[in-house]
């Protein structure tokens, strides 16, 4: 029984350890004033605002509209890194037609696109989708391309040996090889999706979390632009952890990622 709570607790619990520390120790502090409240609200204030934001429907609203959002970005973006990873991984000709002009573009801020992206597209959701997915493009490109290209040349050679198709090589040796470094492509672009959903939704939205961070910046609520912040590094933490469950589930066979 308590070797199980221990395990319990080094596993789930102490993860959430620093968080409530902090929590508490932001309530001391502003209850108190050694931290004017203009400046910073009380995490009870925050609490009660989350409450009558959901109560009134209006948190689900910004939240679904957010999440749909990031998510065709993170699909479309992710998708099409994913496929010209492959495809210039496993073909020398294929990255050098198109490589070059990838890192060139990579080096491009894709926020510093925004006025461009307006222009193009207009100041619906279509501006919004593409900024998220070109901000998603890369990491997932780059993990797809060096996961393929760092697969053990020694199992290749092996599987061709034992008669493997090219589909075989691909499916049993290729893509479980380089799969451990796609799924941290994947991590890192979940961050830079919330990162540049919060920026995209400045661009005239009438819904969303930026949306709502937006307005509460311009009626000076606190205890809302507070609340935003916080709910976004929840869904990133909701992403991560999403992320680190596929890691789990699909690099099951892998040493490194197995439990002791």
């Amino acid at each position: 029984m308590l070797k199980n709570f221990k395990t319990w607790f080094s596993d789930y619990a102490v993860v959430w350890l620093l968080p409530i520390v902090i929590l508490f120790g932001w309530q001391f502090l502003v209850q108190f004033e050694v931290i004017p409240r203009r400046m910073l609200p009380m995490p009870t204030e925050v609490l009660e605002t989350a409450w009558k934001l959901l109560q009134s429907g209006e948190l689900f609203k910004h939240i679904t509209v957010s999440a749909q959002r990031a998510l065709t970005g993170l699909l479309i973006g992710g998708g099409i890194a994913f496929i010209v990873g492959l495809v210039n991984g496993m073909f020398s000709p294929s990255e050098k037609l198109i490589d070059s002009t990838l890192q060139m573009v990579r080096t491009v801020p894709n926020l510093a696109l925004t006025p461009l992206v307006i222009l193009w597209f207009g100041i619906g959701d279509t501006a919004r989708i593409f900024l998220i997915s070109l901000g998603v493009f890369f990491p997932i490109y780059l993990n797809t391309f060096h996961g393929v290209r760092y697969v053990d040349k020694g199992l290749i050679e092996m599987g061709r040996t034992y008669g493997l198709s090219r589909w075989g090589l691909f499916t049993q040796i290729i893509l479980p090889g380089a799969l451990p470094s796609i799924l941290v492509g994947l991590r890192y672009s979940l961050g830079i999706m919330w990162l540049t959903l919060i920026v995209a939704e400045t661009i005239a939205a009438t819904a969303g979390i930026g949306f709502m961070t937006q307005s509460a910046r311009e009626f000076m609520q606190i205890d809302v632009m507070f609340f935003a912040v916080i709910l976004y590094a929840m869904l990133g933490k909701l992403a991560d952890a999403t992320a680190k469950t596929l890691e789990r589930r699909l690099l099951a066979w892998h040493p490194n990622y197995q439990k002791a």
